[in-house]
C-alpha cells in the first residue's frame, strides 16, 4: 500500500500486484486471487479463521452479509455452505469488491454479491451478519457501521463479529449490549487467538 491507503481506502493508489493464493475455505484447499492494498491480501487472516471455527452453519436460504469483505473469505463460505441463499459481501474497497466476483466465479459460486454500502437495497433484512470488522475506522464510525448493519438483522437471525481483545473487543461488547438493549442479546461466544466473537442474537419479535 501507498503510505495513505488503508484496507478501507474506496480506491487504493497503490499497484494491484496481483496474486493467487492456496487458502482452505469451507473445508476445502481453493486457489483465490488477492492484491496490494486490501486487508490481509496474503491469507486468510488469523481473526477471520477464529470466527470461522466458532460461527455455526449459515442459514440455508434467505439473505446473507459479509460486512467488511475484503477479498472474499468469510462471503465465499458462507455461499458455499450454503448455495440457495444470497450473499452480501459489502466493502468500500472497490478493488476488494473486484477480487470477490473474480473469486466466486473461480470457485462457480453464483450467489454472491459484491456491493459498496450503498449499492445494497434499502430495507434489506438478512439472515445472518458475519463481520471482522474494520476497527481502525474510528470508534464513531465503527458504531454506526454496527449499528446500521446489525439493525436489519431478521427477528431471530444472528449477527457474529470477531475483534481482537488488544483493539477493544470488551468495550465493543459492553457498548452494543447497552446499545441494542431491547432489540437483541449480546454475549461472547468464544475467545481464542487474543481475539473474541461476539454473537448478537436479535430478538424473535423485534
Amino acid at each position: 500500500m501507498t503510505g495513505s491507503d488503508h484496507y478501507f481506502t474506496a480506491q487504493p493508489a497503490s499497484a494491484a500486484d496481483r496474486r493467487t493464493i492456496v487458502v482452505e475455505l469451507a473445508g476445502r484447499s481453493v486457489e483465490v486471487e488477492t492484491a496490494a492494498g486490501i486487508f490481509s491480501p496474503g491469507h486468510v487472516d488469523l481473526g477471520s479463521r477464529v470466527l470461522l471455527r466458532t460461527v455455526p452453519t449459515p442459514p440455508p436460504a434467505g439473505e446473507l452479509l459479509d460486512l467488511g469483505c475484503g477479498w472474499g473469505p468469510l462471503a465465499l463460505t458462507m455461499a458455499t455452505a450454503s448455495p440457495a441463499a444470497r450473499v452480501w459481501a459489502v466493502d468500500v474497497n472497490e478493488r476488494a469488491l473486484d477480487l470477490v466476483r473474480r473469486n466466486a466465479a473461480r470457485l462457480g459460486l453464483t450467489n454472491v454479491v459484491a456491493a459498496t454500502p450503498d449499492e445494497v437495497p434499502a430495507g434489506l433484512a438478512f439472515a445472518a451478519v458475519w463481520s471482522n470488522p474494520p476497527i481502525r475506522v474510528g470508534k464513531e464510525a465503527l458504531h454506526a457501521l454496527l449499528l446500521r448493519w446489525l439493525g436489519q438483522l431478521v427477528p431471530g437471525g444472528e449477527g457474529w463479529l470477531v475483534v481482537g481483545r488488544h483493539l477493544g473487543a470488551d468495550p465493543l461488547q459492553h457498548w452494543l449490549t447497552e446499545s441494542l438493549a431491547g432489540r437483541a442479546d449480546v454475549g461472547r461466544a468464544a475467545s481464542a487467538k487474543g481475539f473474541r466473537v461476539l454473537r448478537v442474537a436479535a430478538d424473535a419479535g423485534s
